[in-house]
């Protein structure tokens, strides 16, 4: 239970501080489109920029698994890249809010923070691995994320409408402030969590030479399935910023209503993760994998049949739920899937593809939004994508997938 607790705190505070958190990401975006007038395409190969860190995040994870900075382990990682994201923080909350100044900063401070995720990842992923725990933790992993989402989303869409007024320069100190303190907390968490889970994250594997750890992880076969499962899943064109551009644009929604929206959908998904880390117990996981992403091919669906900012707002919570399941299963899988000994890289290249997916899907979805027809085109190659997902299960090795939470699994 200290495990589960300590985990869950941890990412809570990464996942409100992170710089493609909502705290972060709405104020930005809307002061990069509001004024600066950037057309939705130009968002898009924004975020692709300043998300280059994150699609190769496997890198961090790699150097996470293998690279204990003073002897010091996770603990040394939370502690030094912590406190560096809060410097990089407080320097950009000293310096005036422009487009480089956000480009160059967040750039950087992305490039810190994943040492930070790549350690706290790799403590959860190698904790459930060896406790075979992994769809309690995917309960954990995953609320961890949604809360933040519910809170910093809400909040981030209130913060954007002063971004918009005479005190932007106040607006983006204070909220790089705040962001920097959340990360000064995460480096305080390295200094005094407890012992004994930092030493139990540590794998005692003898080490071997990078190249034979990275051909090691190519011939893991049950990495492969999860993977495509999450290219295809994290590609939603339809999502992202073509929701945003046509939330506000055309269903006349305002900043706050973009952000209440976000918050709505993700938090929609913290009972379903709840209850998830209760049916892992009773249930396999490969009935839950074909449940949860039977459920989500439906998942935009409820956006077809809404006219206004209200319909949007009503609509999240079903579009939430509907993905909940599959999304708690996903990292479920993951987490069984990583090799003994790469937990960090295997969790890293996970939110790699994530990123990659995302930014990949922003960027086929603004140019068909903007070119070849508005919102509902994109809303169809969703839905084609995410049914796609199902026939890639069959390819999931059935002795991952078999056993409920709490039985016995080699998944080296």
């Amino acid at each position: 239970m200290q495990a589960f607790a300590f985990g869950g705190l941890l990412l809570v505070l990464m996942n409100f501080s992170g710089p493609a958190g909502g705290m972060i990401d709405i104020p930005v975006t809307f002061f990069l489109k509001n004024r600066m007038h950037l057309r939705s395409n130009e968002l898009a190969v924004f975020k692709l920029w300043i998300g280059l860190p994150l699609i190769v995040g496997f890198v961090f994870g790699f150097i996470r698994d293998r690279w204990s900075p003073f002897g010091g382990g996770d603990r040394a990682h939370l502690l030094v890249f912590g406190a560096a994201t809060a410097m990089i923080y407080g320097a950009m909350a000293l310096a005036s809010p422009t487009y480089s100044v956000f480009l160059g900063g967040l750039f950087v401070a992305t490039m810190a923070f994943r040492m930070v995720a790549s350690a706290a990842y790799g403590i959860t992923n190698t904790l459930a691995q060896k406790h075979g725990v992994s769809g309690q933790m995917s309960s954990v992993i995953s609320i961890g994320s949604a809360l933040p989402d519910l809170i910093s989303f809400i909040g981030g869409g209130m913060l954007s409408q002063a971004l918009e007024g005479q005190g932007a320069a106040d607006a983006a100190r204070i909220l790089y402030f705040c962001a920097a303190g959340l990360m000064l907390a995460i480096a305080l968490l390295g200094v005094f969590g407890p012992k004994w889970v930092f030493d139990e994250a540590r794998d005692r594997r003898p080490a071997a030479h990078p190249v034979q750890d990275l051909k090691r992880i190519a011939r893991h076969w049950p990495i492969y399935p999860a993977m495509l499962i999450q290219l295809l899943w994290q590609f939603a064109p339809a999502t992202g910023t073509v929701l945003q551009y046509h939330i506000v644009d055309h269903l006349h929604a305002s900043d706050a209503q973009w952000g209440a929206w976000q918050g709505i959908f993700f938090g929609s998904f913290i009972p379903v993760y709840a209850l998830y880390g209760w049916l892992s117990q009773k249930v396999a996981l490969r009935r839950l994998l074909w449940i949860g992403f039977g459920l989500a091919v439906f998942q935009m669906t409820p956006l077809l049949l809404v006219h206004d900012a209200i319909g949007a707002l009503v609509a999240a919570a079903p579009m939430g739920i509907l993905g909940s399941i599959a999304q708690a299963a996903l990292v479920d899988l993951v987490i069984r899937s990583a090799p003994r000994g790469c937990q960090g890289m295997m969790m890293m290249l996970f939110l790699a593809f994530y990123y990659f997916s995302v930014r990949a899907g922003d960027l086929l979805g603004t140019w068909i939004y903007d070119k070849h027809g508005g919102f509902i085109p994109t809303v169809v190659v969703t839905i084609i994508v995410y049914a796609l997902i199902l026939p890639v299960i069959l390819l999931v090795p059935g002795r991952l997938t078999a056993t409920k939470d709490g039985e016995a699994l080699d998944a080296s």
